[in-house]
């Protein structure tokens, strides 16, 4: 694991990864027989209060790809939820109006932020969450999601590109947006194993707190890592539900 990246990986000439590695994400389900043989140690983990958790899935997916997960984040006594919106479309402009409702929800009824959790794309929503509504959001945890580029440096590039997407104002926004720095915490798992986007593009060189952490596993093994899983009880039991995450009344002129 890592919590500073070498830099000058992000001066490398970024590509999406080849198609022909797809094939090792097959390697992903491992981690599923690994998660049950690790189970009584994640049990161990510290656990939490009913502090407030979203969980955000990855493009094409839904609340069913999350759900070991957030079973998990519930065992240790966390208030874990999906966001209720069926697959993942990538229509970002569409759904965070929608997720924000659900975050502005979950965060009135504890009167508490919440930790939001998103794998791959689901992640950069959680990001833009929490650039738009800092006072809502505890902490960002990624899971090989693209902060550069968009879906310019994944698998799905081509894609949006038969859509008639146009990749490359994409990625210009997503850098535009960038510019704006997050100063929630957030923590970025990536693994250079990944097959789906491009480890590099991973990389936050912009956030003001901002923790790396390289996992050995596919993208699809993001989802069932043991190791993952412990990294995220970690952070969530870090964030101990003091004041400090309490929400903050408006303030009247």
């Amino acid at each position: 694991m890592s919590d500073n990246p070498v830099a000058g990986k992000l001066s490398e000439i970024l590509q999406a990864p080849a198609a022909a590695g797809v094939i090792r994400e097959a390697f992903g389900l491992v981690e599923l027989p690994r998660l049950l043989i690790r189970f009584p140690s994640l049990a161990r983990q510290p656990r939490g209060a009913g502090q407030p958790v979203l969980v955000l899935p990855a493009y094409n997916a839904g609340d069913g790809s999350t759900a070991l997960l957030k079973t998990y984040l519930r065992m240790l006594g966390y208030s874990a939820r999906g966001w209720r919106l069926g697959r993942n479309s990538g229509n970002v402009p569409g759904l965070l109006p929608r997720i924000l409702k659900r975050l502005a929800a979950m965060a009135r009824r504890s009167n508490t932020q919440v930790t939001l959790i998103g794998w791959s794309m689901g992640g950069y929503l959680a990001r833009e969450l929490a650039r738009e509504r800092p006072d809502l959001v505890r902490r960002v945890i990624t899971l090989g999601t693209p902060v550069i580029g968009g879906p310019k440096y994944t698998i799905v590039a081509h894609k949006y590109r038969r859509r008639g997407v146009d990749i490359e104002a994409l990625a210009a926004e997503v850098d535009a947006r960038n510019q704006i720095s997050l100063i929630t915490p957030v923590t970025a798992i990536y693994s250079r194993f990944d097959a789906i986007v491009a480890w590099q593009a991973c990389i936050d060189s912009t956030a003001a707190n901002v923790e790396h952490v390289e996992v050995r596993t596919t993208h699809v093994g993001l989802g069932f890592s043991p190791e993952v899983y412990k990294i995220i009880a970690a952070r969530l039991a870090h964030d101990s539900d003091t004041a400090e995450h309490s929400l903050k009344p408006p303030k009247h002129n």
